[in-house]
């Protein structure tokens, strides 16, 4: 009776041990005033928008994009220096890169930094953020607020065409109802229909 239950543990620590990366932003006064996003090397991924939340949203990111998300952390050492620009800037959020395999650990904070390499990974970070921002509204709006559909559908085509959204897929189920329920206006239900179409299209 003990194997069973062996079988089933040995590949939870083998996924607990997977390389992972996070990334946080605290931004007091902005919308949302915390990010936190966890993404491991299979590609399964959380999204926060509380450090004490239970219930993330969870997806699944392609195989190359997380190749090149973990390139990136490669390129930046794993983050064992630091990436604070010395020039005066604004204050942006305070950023933080963190890795993690096994007793590997490695972290860096950042307001704002001039290094292209960290510069491409905390864009990577803000379009799943982007993305999972667009998800929220979307579903909000499908439950409490049908006219404004369209108006959450408009803005993430708008992400669409400008290629910042990331693990699109995430989206079909939500679109697919909006598509298909004559609940909403004709208008939404064809801008579902087409954004379902071109995110199961694209590559």
């Amino acid at each position: 009776m003990k194997w069973p239950l062996a079988l089933v543990v040995v590949p939870l620590i083998a996924a607990a041990d997977a390389p992972r990366l996070f990334f946080l932003k605290s931004f007091p006064g902005s919308v949302p005033a915390y990010i936190e996003i966890a993404l491991d090397k299979s590609g399964n991924a959380t999204y926060k928008e509380a450090a004490d939340d239970d219930r993330p949203l969870r997806f699944q990111v392609a195989d190359s994009d997380v190749n090149e998300i973990f390139g990136l952390a490669d390129k930046l050492g794993r983050f064992n220096h630091p990436l604070e620009s010395p020039v005066k800037v604004a204050f942006m959020g305070m950023k933080t890169f963190r890795f993690e395999n096994g007793a590997e650990k490695g972290e860096v904070k950042f307001n704002y930094s001039e290094d292209l390499d960290a510069q491409a990974l905390l864009d990577w970070f803000e379009r799943i953020s982007e993305t999972e921002q667009h998800l929220i509204n979307l579903e909000r709006a499908v439950k409490y607020d049908k006219l404004g559909v369209n108006q959450a559908l408009l803005l993430l085509q708008i992400s669409f065409e400008r290629k910042r959204l990331v693990a699109a897929q995430q989206l079909l189920p939500m679109l697919d109802r909006v598509a298909k329920n004559d609940v909403y206006m004709h208008m939404a239900r064809e801008r579902a229909a087409g954004l379902a179409e071109a995110i199961r299209t694209s590559k």
